[in-house]
């Protein structure tokens, strides 16, 4: 099988399957007590998180770890929003953003705050002037952009927005899920959210990192654990695990991820001139170097992924509809690009040029298969 679906989970990266090895067996205790054992976890959870901050650019204790990457976004959104009731009851996301961010934002407007939602360019980019007009509205109390899009890998202005929020004395919150390890994390941020199997450290990890001078309230029941932000047990394990895969991804990344960029360029120019009717969706330059996304013009997304699959593809729909519910993806509807028919095909370390071959080579016999069923010449 060939896994072209990194943007979902990057496989576990070997040095953070050594290293939760290793740490099952010295660093299963509770943190939080004094004797030996538990010693010894904290000094792995204490070491973790300062090799996590510097990749991130941020203090170790700025960062706090959650159960997943949507928690952390919940948590950084509705924390942010809690702390800063006093400024106002206004929240800035991007058309485009998270679904995680999405339902903060529509918890904040159940309890009676307001949402601004800044639209996006064909590419998938905010417009920089929109975003600052948004936050300088009065009342605002977070602004919400990602580093890159989650679906179709266009990278946000976020220096620009992050100058913006700056001027207006309002606190950006970034989502760097699909960066984290891969490209630098741009300065400027308030509250930071990220998660370890994205950057090939093990599931259950996500991280959390708000800024020494950002007013933040936990919306949940205070704890004792992670800096009063998160509660429950840390695990110990994981963590090591993640940043273990945060530090070689971040290592490897000079290279490799130049490499990734080269075969997806290689896909986006190939791909329109083997089959007819395919859109490339997405900035061209501006990008996760990953990432790629197309549709095919009257073809079946789950059609396409299914006949993939069995020709040894894991692929994914750039669309967030799923078979059972069919509901449109709402970035490729803000971006005004076809809602169906997409593919999201996203790299992970280390992938052969050959796979990509093999893909190219299969791609256009599939396209028009599915055409001919579909009863479309």
């Amino acid at each position: 099988m060939a896994y072209f679906d990194a943007a979902s989970t990057e496989p576990l990266h070997p040095q953070a399957r050594q290293a939760l090895i290793a740490a099952l067996d010295v660093g299963w205790s509770d943190p939080s007590r004094l004797y030996g054992p538990s010693r010894r976890a904290r000094m792995l959870l204490d070491q973790a998180r300062a090799e996590i901050a510097e990749v991130l650019g941020a203090r170790p204790d700025e960062v706090s770890f959650t159960t997943s990457g949507t928690q952390a976004v919940h948590l950084g959104v509705l924390g942010t929003l809690s702390g800063r009731r006093r400024a106002g009851r206004r929240l800035v996301t991007s058309a485009v953003e998270h679904s995680s961010v999405l339902h903060a934002a529509g918890t904040h407007e159940r309890d009676g705050g307001t949402v601004e939602t800044v639209g996006v360019r064909r590419t998938g980019a905010v417009d920089p002037a929109a975003f600052e007009a948004a936050v300088l509205e009065p009342g605002t109390a977070l602004a919400c952009l990602q580093t890159a899009n989650h679906e179709v890998g266009t990278l946000q202005p976020v220096a620009a927005a992050a100058e913006a929020c700056r001027n207006a004395g309002v606190p950006l919150l970034v989502d760097a899920a699909q960066t984290a390890g891969r490209v630098p994390v741009p300065a400027g941020w308030s509250v930071l959210t990220a998660s370890a199997h994205k950057w090939g450290g093990p599931a259950g990890v996500g991280v959390l990192a708000v800024r020494k001078g950002t007013r933040w309230r936990s919306p949940l029941p205070e704890d004792e654990r992670e800096g009063r932000r998160v509660p429950g047990f840390e695990n110990v394990p994981a963590v090591v695990a993640a940043a273990a895969a945060l530090r070689a991804m971040a290592a490897e990344a000079g290279t490799e991820m130049t490499r990734l960029s080269g075969l997806i360029d290689r896909m986006r120019k190939t791909i329109p001139e083997i089959v007819p009717d395919v859109e490339i969706i997405g900035d061209p330059d501006e990008r996760a170097p990953h990432i790629l996304t197309f549709s095919c013009l009257y073809v079946e997304g789950e059609a396409l992924l299914t006949a993939l699959d069995t020709l040894g593809f894991a692929v994914s729909s750039g669309s967030s509809c799923t078979a059972s519910t069919l509901r449109p993806s709402h970035v490729l509807e803000a971006m005004g690009v076809i809602t169906h028919g997409n593919v999201r095909v996203s790299l992970p370390r280390g992938v052969a040029a050959a796979e990509i071959d093999r893909f190219l080579a299969v791609l256009p016999d599939v396209v028009r298969r599915i055409r001919e069923d579909a009863g479309v010449r």
